[in-house]
This record gives C-alpha cells, sequence and structure tokens, in this order.
C-alpha cells in the first residue's frame, strides 16, 4: 500500500509546516519523510492525520490496484 497524505494535504491547501506543527514534530522536515515514504508511520501518527485530513485511517492509504 502506498500513503496519500501528499494528495491529501495538497487538495486541502495545507502546508508541510502546518501538519508537522499539528503533529508536534520540531521540524518539517520529519512529516515530510513520512510523506515520501522515507519514515514509518506510527499508529498514534496515523490516527492525528485522518483528524486532520478528516479521513477515517483507511483513507490515508491508496489502494494497491489504484
Amino acid at each position: 500500500m502506498k500513503l496519500k497524505l501528499k494528495q491529501l494535504r495538497q487538495s486541502r491547501g495545507i502546508t508541510q509546516t502546518f501538519i508537522s506543527e499539528q503533529l508536534g514534530f520540531k521540524h518539517p522536515s520529519s512529516y515530510s519523510l513520512i510523506e515520501k515514504g522515507k519514515r514509518g508511520l506510527e499508529i498514534k501518527t496515523a490516527r492525528k492525520l485522518a483528524e486532520i485530513f478528516n479521513v477515517s485511517m483507511e483513507e490515508l492509504f491508496e489502494n494497491d490496484s489504484e
């Protein structure tokens, strides 16, 4: 499965800096690494992202067939 965080973020006009702040990260690069798939996504972070984007946790991921 592939995360679709960038698509969700851009479609809402939200910056990586804003997301980083909402997640309590000190640096926007911490979120950027998650968005690029270079850093793992913890379940508590996934829950917070789903809340920020107003989607279910399942919607954070793309279907493999897409």
